[in-house]
């Protein structure tokens, strides 16, 4: 047996190709164009590269792209206005702020000045627990990427036992809480859970985002079960997943690829999210991607 790989550049464009249709009907029934602003400070490369990747695909979708660069330097104040001052923008409809940001800058604050409606990152705490009470949120947009995964490999998730690995309030939680809001019964493991692999056995669908290389063995999966690897780790054997793949692929019945599989849905989860913006901004009804 072998998996079925979940293949997540394909399903990334048809959400983007969505998206861009979703924006053309906007513009031209109600004048409106999606506008992303997105801020980054200092220059880490990795965030260099995620913002010219997100300004390339929002300008795709016909998005307005706006983009801030500041110096290293920049006190949490001047940041703070600079958000304030999109928050006012009505052009600007989602307002991202890359993380991580210096050191001297508290990442709380500067995601709590962000407007609610406007928080395409999901990471505000009203966002958050509206996600948590069930409520229509803005969510992040990496559990987000591995849930339209999962629904469209699985269709209705009901009564389905999922294992997250990871308690980040970024992709572990978040993650936690939409399979719960699709009636899976979920357990949520971390670095103090006992006997991991026991769990991993008796689960339907695991979804490993721990950031530690192959930690995931193929004798932890259950057989048939559907894998989700957030990790992408760094390795002199390059980019590998905190699932040990091929391991995995052998017991599993569907798996994401590292790299080619959550990576590329986190974009698209973000466009998707910034046309959901624009929709409660004008109160617009506002069907799902797919």
């Amino acid at each position: 047996m072998s998996a079925t790989i979940i293949d997540g550049k394909a399903f990334a464009a048809r959400v983007r190709e969505n998206v861009a249709a979703r924006v053309r009907e906007l513009r031209n029934t109600q004048g409106i164009t999606p506008g992303l602003a997105v801020i980054l400070v200092g220059e880490d490369p990795a965030s260099e590269v995620y913002v010219r990747n997100k300004a390339k695909f929002t300008v795709e979708v016909g998005m307005e792209s706006f983009e801030f660069r500041l110096p290293a330097a920049t006190t949490q104040d001047a940041l703070l206005a600079k958000v304030r001052a999109l928050n006012a923008n009505p052009a600007v409809h989602g307002i991202l702020v890359q993380l991580p940001l210096p050191k001297h800058i508290d990442e709380n604050a500067v995601i709590d000045a962000i407007a609610p409606e406007k928080d395409v990152d999901g990471f505000h705490i009203v966002n958050r627990g509206k996600l948590a009470t069930g409520q229509d949120a803005l969510v992040p947009c990496t559990p987000l990427g591995c849930w339209m995964m999962l629904k469209d490999t699985l269709g209705d998730l009901t009564g389905l036992h999922a294992l997250v690995i990871g308690r980040s309030n970024i992709v572990g939680k978040p993650m936690a809480q939409l399979l719960l809001n699709s009636s899976c019964t979920v357990t949520v493991a971390h670095s103090k859970t006992r006997d991991i692999a026991a769990l991993g056995r008796q689960a339907d669908i695991l979804v490993a985002a721990v950031g530690k290389p192959k930690m995931v063995k193929g004798e932890w999966i259950k057989p048939g079960a559907t894998v989700i690897d957030v990790g992408i780790n760094r390795t002199d054997a390059g980019l590998v997943g905190d699932v040990d793949f091929d391991s995995a692929k052998t017991v599993a019945g569907a798996i994401t690829p590292v790299p080619g599989g959550v990576g590329p849905m986190t974009i698209a989860c973000l466009l998707a999210n910034t046309l959901k913006a624009v929709h409660m901004q004008h109160k617009l009804d506002f069907a799902p991607i797919l």
